[in-house]
């Protein structure tokens, strides 16, 4: 198998002043220089048909040294403190690996020496989809998560091994009553979480305090409990931390279940003390499940009294839209790879110009609409003979429905001519017609102003038999970056907000068509009266939605 080298250096320097006169005397104490560092390495697993341990990637690792107070190792350069010199560490770069780690034996008066160890590991465990979700899949790669503070139960406490009858020991049966935006921990909701993508896995580095400790761990650490504590008393909160990844072997990921689905099986252990927000003396954490915009996870509690169960979301919260629906009654969140999920979606085909001089032909091709990485890319492309291909999707015939709260977070295309909408139609289109039906545009954008979008409503005016309309605007910066698009449907009013802020409301009453059931529609359109003039140098551009839900 191919090896990998990663050296580390570390380079330490040490400059000692004397000052001294006549009136006074000090004294210092001796200074000594550890010698003698011994490093032992045991690979976990080791035997003669496993040269390099069990495929866990576990190495267990001792050092000894003469006159030395404390020890710090160094794994690709990231510092993990051991005052015992006994320390755990998992490597998770798949195959056959050689690294080489240093160990630094703490003196007295400040001085220190180095030694290095190289350790040949064998890793056969790998979940490149968790990690890709939490980090990006390239290089440089980094994605911030927070606190999912605008849900309930978003913390919660269950046992770690105790079955009453129920499977209780996966998930939170001891405490779920936590309510979205909880005043006591309100202290913690604007922690970031930030994981990235290097050459040599993931590493992790919390960004934004505090961390929040509660009463079942406070009488360890001698401070107030059920309270938010700074790095004088969470004292490896902050610093960069590798990320290892390996196989979950705690009661609840292997026999138990979530909300009736088994738990993903991966657990990664933040290193060197580091932990998500909450301290409770363990930074190892059984992934329940994860896409990209949520993450679901258990970690014990040092001692294994407490299992906590903690939701985090990639798009932060923002408190103060106070929405009506909040019970989830549809989604799709486009996990799995390859044609958009056909009880979900179909598509309008062809073209035809779609009554707005649009220049695109709809088509049902992977060209056009797929699966990729955790998201729906919509993908309006240059045909190479003066024309243009995109697709149009549409919950027609497959999911309708009456009032209630859609949610799309979704990056937009950013090329000159390109329309993109997120919109519904009222479900009689096909024999009333439009716009007696009613349309609900939660999102469009002009192809010629990247920097606002808009949300319109559209019907017949019953008294003069003519169409009638009423749209608004709001200012977006940095569409290609992921923006929550939001409406909020009910039988007196219709409003739309844009990343949690309103910013549209229509009046709503049985005058109009907006009573009855719709069904959703993503699309990007090239051209027409709203995409306008397409850059003659256009050649393809996306609108990737990371998730679609209906609340109720």
């Amino acid at each position: 198998m191919k090896k990998f080298k990663n050296i580390y250096i570390i380079l330490f320097s040490m400059m000692t002043v004397f000052y001294g006169c006549q009136e006074n005397d000090h004294e210092f104490g001796d200074i000594i220089i550890p010698t003698n560092i011994v490093i032992a390495a045991e690979i976990v697993g080791v035997d003669a048909s496993n040269p390099n341990g069990d495929g866990s990637g576990s190495v267990n690792f001792t050092v000894n040294a003469d006159n030395a107070s404390s020890y710090v190792f160094y794994f690709d350069g990231v510092a993990e403190s051991s005052p015992s010199g006994i320390l755990s560490k998992r490597f998770s770069k798949v195959g056959v690996n050689t690294y080489t780690v240093a160990v630094k034996a703490n003196g007295t008066g400040g001085v220190s020496s180095v030694k290095t160890i190289e350790v040949e590991v064998f890793s056969s465990f790998s979940d490149v989809a968790a990690e890709n979700l939490l980090s990006g899949a390239n290089v440089g790669d980094s994605k911030k998560w927070y606190w999912q503070a605008d849900k309930d139960v978003h913390v919660g406490l269950g046992p770690v091994t105790d079955d009453y009858g129920n499977g209780e020991f996966a998930y939170e049966a001891w405490w779920n009553g936590i309510k979205a935006w909880d005043a006591e921990k309100g202290c913690m909701y604007d922690n970031e979480f930030v994981f990235t993508r290097t050459a040599n896995g993931l590493t992790f580095e919390q960004t934004v305090g505090p961390a929040f400790l509660p009463a079942t761990y406070s009488d360890i650490l001698g401070v107030g409990g059920d309270q938010c504590h700074d790095e004088t008393v969470a004292t490896k909160m902050f610093g960069l931390k590798t990320v290892s990844f390996g196989p979950s072997t705690s009661k609840a990921a292997t026999e138990g279940s979530y909300n009736n689905v088994p738990y993903r099986g991966t657990t990664f252990e933040i290193s060197d003390g580091g932990f998500m927000g909450w301290l409770v003396g363990s930074g190892t954490y059984d992934i329940i499940s994860v896409t990209n915009d949520e993450l679901i996870v258990r970690v014990i509690q040092a001692g294994d009294g407490f299992a906590w169960y903690h939701k985090f979301t990639s798009t932060k919260p923002v408190q103060g839209s106070n929405y009506t629906y909040n019970n989830l009654v549809w989604e799709d969140d486009f996990n799995t790879d390859g044609a958009p999920n056909a009880a979900n979606w179909t598509y309008d085909l062809g073209a035809g110009g779609w009554g707005n001089g649009e220049l695109q032909t709809y088509t049902n091709t992977a060209e056009n609409a797929k699966v990729e990485g955790g998201s729906l890319i919509i993908t309006a492309k240059a045909d190479g003979s003066g024309g243009y291909t995109s697709a149009r999707l549409k919950s027609q015939g497959l999911y309708k429905f009456t009032y209630g709260r859609v949610e799309v977070k979704a990056k937009l295309p950013a090329s000159q001519g390109s329309w993109p909408a997120i919109w519904m139609l009222g479900s009689n289109f096909p024999t009333v017609g439009w716009p007696t039906c009613g349309e609900i545009d939660i999102m469009e954008q002009k192809g010629g102003d990247k920097n606002i979008t808009l949300a319109t409503c559209h019907w017949l005016d019953a008294a003069s038999s003519t169409k009638a309309d009423f749209g608004q605007t709001t200012a977006i910066s940095n569409v290609s970056e992921f923006h929550l698009y939001t409406l909020e449907w009910t039988d007196e009013s219709i409003k739309i907000y844009l990343d949690d802020v309103p910013f549209y409301e229509l009046a709503n009453d049985g005058t109009l068509p907006f009573n009855a059931d719709f069904f959703l529609i993503l699309n990007v359109a090239m051209g027409g009266t709203l995409g306008g003039t397409i850059d003659a140098a256009f050649t393809e551009d996306t609108m990737e939605i990371d998730y679609v839900k209906v609340y109720q």
